[in-house]
């Protein structure tokens, strides 16, 4: 918090969370404290457990994903930043088409 309020004092126009996951609280404790649009960033490494973790068979990777982008805006970011953007846009897509 001491970190973000300084970035906000020296004039940033966006503040960013990273790791994403783990951060959730901290982007939530944020949404309270600021105006400034609240990026979270999903690291290469939360994005590699879902990957292998669905490669494996131990999860489903598009039920995985939204489950976590879901959790990412409700934590209150305004932006996602993340490995799957192209595909989650791909299944938002065809979601829209099967819903029509």
């Amino acid at each position: 918090m001491i970190e973000a309020r300084l970035d906000e004092e020296q004039g940033a126009d966006i503040l960013v969370v990273k790791p994403g996951m783990p951060y959730l609280d901290v982007v939530s404790q944020l949404r309270n404290r600021t105006d400034l649009p609240l990026a979270i960033y999903q690291v290469a490494g939360e994005y590699a457990a879902i990957k292998f973790g669905s490669l494996a068979g131990a999860l489903d990777e598009k039920e995985t994903v939204m489950e976590v982008m879901t959790g990412f805006k409700r934590a209150g970011a305004d932006i996602i930043v993340s490995y799957y953007t192209h595909q989650v846009a791909q299944w938002l897509s065809e979601s829209k088409v099967r819903d029509r």
